[in-house]
């Protein structure tokens, strides 16, 4: 395998990017085109196009929900093996008990102040803002969606 670097660091899915976005814009091309060519059909041909930027508007987005969703479950599984790592037990009891913006502003603590702070956030509910303005060494976190 070619090791990574500045030219070939992106990534495509070719379906996705090669066939079903680039189809979606050629519709919606040639609906706009027909709105303005057809006069008979008009309202047909702007009701196309609003379905197809529609669909092609909910493949974006649900591209990128799908990321944050997955980015969410991989946070809590960093959460479930820091408080393993820390403490030799599981995560369950305390997991339930923090939301998840709890838990996630618990990760840019290092573990002295995680500790600290998940005490905190279990005892006194402290908020997500809180315990991110209270670190005073920050860890930071460069690779989320």
């Amino acid at each position: 395998m070619e090791s990574q670097n500045y030219k070939n660091h992106v990534r495509f899915y070719a379906p996705h990017h090669f066939v079903f976005l680039p189809l979606l814009i050629i519709l919606e091309g040639m609906g706009i085109y027909k709105i303005f060519s057809d006069k008979q059909n008009q309202l047909a041909w702007i009701l196309f196009s609003v379905v197809i930027f529609l669909i092609f508007y909910l493949a974006i987005m649900l591209r990128q929900h799908y990321a944050l969703v997955l980015q969410n479950r991989m946070v809590r599984l960093e959460f479930r093996q820091r408080y393993f790592e820390i403490f030799g037990l599981r995560s369950d009891e305390a997991e339930e008990k923090l939301t998840f913006s709890q838990i996630a502003a618990l990760r840019f603590a290092y573990d002295d102040e995680f500790k600290v702070f998940l005490e905190k956030a279990l005892k006194e509910n402290m908020k997500s803002d809180d315990i991110k303005k209270s670190i005073t060494k920050w860890r930071a976190d460069l690779h989320r969606v």
